[in-house]
């Protein structure tokens, strides 16, 4: 199983790898960039040769790159729409240069312009964004999301309509957050929850396009709406909630990251990376 976590990147890129090795983790999650800022600086020869080298090091491991959160490919505002079309297509060939294979997105807001305009107005956007990037090999990956405000994604079947009225189908995968989908409304802390749910996933998007996951923990209970990451065991999941994903054979060669609070030492990431390996049978 590939189990890891979100890593800093801050000193250059290639030093993501340094930390991930510091934890023994086996899957890794980055951002490319600031992703604070809309301003993106460009990648070099040097900091593309230093990534690559410092990936081989680690090892044939899973890599995918978060977007920046400032990115709304749905919203109604001409001039925000501008700015994440031209961020996300410069995310995409980020991602193609840097060999990484998933880009992770959350799938916008509305803003209050309803879900059918939403969905519109995104994929649209995306599309475009693809087109303008020029690339191939990097598939985008549609994060769950927890349902908070005019955010779309909260549902398999708003993942399933984005994907099904894309002109790109086949760049397109998901993310599976749990304590995002937990707070959405979907059960996983008993085995028969557990199955049910994922049915319900590959009935209505298909678990073929389930490529990576974020294992959180969730601070708030089963449909709260609301996006808390908590520790692994120490929130309203709990621990069988992960035992049931981390032995899943479906999901054997997914990788799997962290994005829970840590300082710098990352002791909470090793903690947390503990318990997912006593859960594995």
């Amino acid at each position: 199983m590939y189990i890891g976590s979100h890593m800093s990147i801050a000193g250059g890129l290639h030093k993501a790898f340094e930390r991930i090795r510091a934890v023994d983790g086996t899957a890794l999650q980055i951002f490319t960039r600031n992703q604070r800022q809309w301003k993106i600086p460009p990648l070099t020869d040097e900091m593309v040769e230093d990534f690559k080298a410092a990936w081989r090091d680690w090892g044939d491991y899973p890599v995918a790159a978060h977007d920046s959160y400032l990115i709304n490919l749905a919203s109604p505002k001409k001039d925000a729409v501008e700015k994440s079309l031209a961020a996300f297509t410069e995310e995409l060939r980020r991602c193609e240069r840097l060999g990484i294979p998933w880009l992770v997105t959350h799938p916008g807001s509305h803003l209050g312009k309803g879900v059918d305009e939403g969905i519109r107005r995104y994929v649209e956007n995306l599309d475009e964004a693809i087109r303008q990037s020029e690339t191939g090999d990097v598939t985008v990956l549609l994060e769950t999301t927890a349902g908070q405000g005019s955010n779309l994604g909260s549902s398999f079947e708003e993942l399933a309509r984005i994907i099904e009225a894309s002109a790109f189908p086949d760049r397109l995968g998901v993310c599976y957050d749990t304590c995002h989908t937990f707070a959405a409304g979907y059960d996983i802390r008993t085995p028969e929850a557990y199955a049910e749910t994922m049915d319900r996933f590959d009935a209505t998007v298909g678990i073929d396009r389930l490529r990576f996951f974020h294992l959180n923990d969730s601070k708030t209970p089963l449909g709260s709406n609301k996006d808390r990451h908590d520790h692994i065991g120490k929130g309203e999941l709990g621990k069988e909630a992960f035992r049931n994903i981390v032995n899943d054979e479906r999901f054997r060669d997914v990788g799997m990251s962290l994005e829970t609070d840590k300082g710098d030492d990352l002791e909470e990431d090793r903690m947390n990376l503990a318990v997912l390996r006593e859960l594995m049978d």
